[in-house]
């Protein structure tokens, strides 16, 4: 199985809930890695202000920081082959670099938005589901 490695900038946290704003394509990704991760696939993440000695270690990371700088980031990489840039992968992309079939592993749940369960012909607030 291929090994995936993500290098992100420099976060105060990887999980995108903290601070005032939360950033969804960081909580997203979070629950995608970790679904691949169940799945047994050798994927990992490194943050640049937590982890500069892991960008270090790799030279084709060096040679993308030399040239596009940490503005970039996130760096994707596929058995040390860059196959994307500049945000996170979706879960159908890491799917795929892992060599997974696209609907191998848990589904990802929705949640539903403030009210929205209650919404809609034939619900209402009685039935236990809010």
């Amino acid at each position: 199985m291929p090994t995936i490695r993500v290098y992100e900038p420099a976060l105060c946290c990887n999980t995108g809930v903290c601070g005032p704003d939360v950033d969804q394509e960081l909580v997203t990704f979070t629950a995608d890695l970790a679904a691949l991760q169940e799945l047994g696939v050798d994927i990992r993440r490194a943050n640049l202000a937590s982890d500069p000695a892991v960008f270090a270690a790799n030279p084709v990371v060096v040679n993308f920081l030399q040239a596009a700088g940490s503005e970039g980031l996130p760096l994707t990489l596929v058995d040390d082959v860059t196959v994307l840039t500049g945000r996170h992968p979706s879960r159908a992309e890491l799917m795929r670099y892992a060599g997974l079939a696209e609907d191998a592993g848990p589904a990802r749940v929705e949640l539903p938005l403030a009210g929205g369960c209650c919404q809609g012909a034939g619900k209402d607030s009685s039935s236990g589901c809010c």
